[in-house]
């Protein structure tokens, strides 16, 4: 189940980046690098609304993974689910109403618009606030189905909506009207139609219990110690990862803003690398957990640990040698790259500093201890705020990158021994020197000679070619020098080998 669930994971998340990141391009042609930033800050906005729910998202779908597990019945599963609808969609309605009612102070008071007119900035944050408070809905059904394990499915249902989303915004700006609203709009009805599908699915997928779900403040209470330390852990992760976007949003321009969006967007899509592994590794990791199999959860955790740093690290090194050329091929703007790949190659470095920590931080939730998170979180976000409130001002957007490039820095060289002092004592020295520091080096020594062999080039064929080869290369290079990773890929080979090989040879 867990390679299955991971193929599936890769391949819906490939497609929704595909997806998400294909059209950017032509957002920017239609609408502007200025309206582009709302679209930025509209991520930003969702990501926030996540606080909201108090942690029940992430507990849902870890209670989701116990069912599987035996640990609760259809009944009580049920109840769970229909109590945290219910404070979801109040929190949803609550959420959109605040944002429409207060749009015009946002659009007035926080942005630097040059371009767009007020008016404009002002409607688009109260239709931003409609999709926001969807998309919320959206997680909590979401979650469930990624904890019940049934992630070939859940890809399948994101894949046809990404492709509904990304395609249809195409059309309505092209066709019907070149408008942040019209983008917005859109974005409005197919998180309806995706919460209609999401619903029906996990209620179909879910055994009946004794009788329809109900609120209960009982099965709230059961689960309120994880949900407060997950609460505690999205808040501060949220003012790790998304306050400097928030900062930037008052301190630059909407222009400059969008370029800061642009380069975050193509580093974000780096967690698309990473999400897939972890969807697949924490129901997975919990069980191990729960039913005592200590060297099971070992060879899980660096199996995962290692497959992060391949596909991350592979990608993450290609991305920072190469960022012009990825920029020039995809947007074919040189106003972009000349303005975006200074602060790529730092977000790049900061996401895979940040990436790199997240196998175990899932291995930390299946152990259902939150509280170093929290602290280790608390202890950055008291560096974080005053130092890009310092480099901002003095070196822009660039200085904000180097601060997350520094916090994460932090993590990897400092914040992941305190984990290995409670759990996996045994791992620490281990999962720095296979997981971490053998793979990465082999894809930097790779990446960076084919970097300086390599000529710049300026069409289009070459440049793709570039990209291919030194992928594919520090790709390979990576899964060698990873040793779990290296041999389950060769069992693979060898079982492809051997199914493909006629019977008669075989003999």
């Amino acid at each position: 189940m867990l390679k299955r669930n991971l193929l599936a994971n890769y391949l819906g998340q490939g497609w929704i980046a595909l997806m998400g990141f294909a059209f950017i391009p032509l957002y920017i042609r239609f609408i502007g690098i200025e309206a582009y930033g709302l679209i930025g800050l509209f991520a930003v906005v969702t990501a926030w609304l996540s606080l909201l729910d108090m942690g029940m998202t992430p507990t849902l779908a870890r209670e989701m993974a116990r069912f599987t597990g035996g640990e609760h019945t259809a009944t009580s599963i049920r109840d769970l689910l229909r109590t945290i609808e219910t404070i979801a969609l109040m929190i949803a309605i609550l959420f959109a109403g605040v944002i429409a009612l207060s749009s015009q102070w946002l659009a007035n008071s926080w942005l630097r618009a040059e371009e767009l007119p007020v008016a404009v900035v002002a409607q688009a944050f109260s239709i931003m606030g409609m999709v926001t408070a969807l998309r919320f809905i959206e997680g909590l059904y979401r979650s469930s189905i990624v904890g019940l394990q049934r992630q070939v499915l859940f890809n399948t249902i994101n894949g046809v909506m990404a492709t509904l989303r990304g395609f249809g915004a195409v059309a309505i700006l092209a066709w019907v009207s070149p408008t942040i609203q019209a983008f917005f709009l859109w974005q409005g009805l197919i998180s309806i139609a995706t919460l209609s599908i999401l619903a029906f699915t996990i209620y179909n997928i879910l055994p009946r219990g004794k009788r329809p779900g109900r609120f209960s403040w009982l099965v709230l209470r059961n689960v309120w110690q994880f949900a407060g330390g997950m609460m505690g852990i999205t808040f501060l992760a949220l003012l790790l990862t998304k306050i400097d976007k928030i900062l930037l949003a008052r301190l630059l321009t909407l222009t400059n803003y969008g370029y800061y969006t642009l380069a975050a967007s193509v580093a974000g899509a780096l967690y698309m690398l990473v999400s897939p592994i972890t969807q697949a590794w924490f129901p997975r990791l919990t069980q191990l957990y729960a039913t005592q199999d200590s060297p099971g959860l070992i060879r899980t955790y660096h199996q995962g640990a290692q497959l992060v740093t391949v596909t991350l690290g592979s990608t993450a090194l290609v991305l920072i040698v190469f960022s012009e050329t990825f920029l020039q091929l995809w947007t074919q703007n040189p106003e972009l790259v000349k303005n975006t790949a200074p602060l790529l190659r730092l977000l790049v470095l900061g996401n895979l500093l940040n990436g790199l920590m997240w196998i175990p931080y899932q291995t930390q939730l299946a152990h259902g201890w939150t509280k170093l998170t929290v602290c280790i979180n608390i202890v950055s976000v008291l560096l974080i705020v005053p130092a890009i409130f310092w480099a901002t001002p003095r070196y822009g957007a660039v200085g904000a990158a180097w601060v997350w490039v520094s916090l994460n820095l932090g993590y990897v060289l400092i914040g992941i021994h305190f984990m290995y002092r409670r759990i996996l004592k045994t791992e620490k020295w281990r999962w720095y020197r296979q997981d971490v520091l053998y793979p990465l080096l082999a894809a930097l020594a790779v990446a960076t000679t084919i970097g300086w062999i390599l000529p710049d080039w300026v069409e289009i064929l070459p440049q793709l070619a570039t990209l291919t080869v030194a992928s594919i290369c520090t790709f390979t290079a990576t899964v060698l020098a990873a040793n779990r990773v290296r041999e389950r890929a060769w069992l693979i080979i060898l079982n492809f080998l051997t199914f493909s090989t006629p019977k008669c040879i075989r003999k």
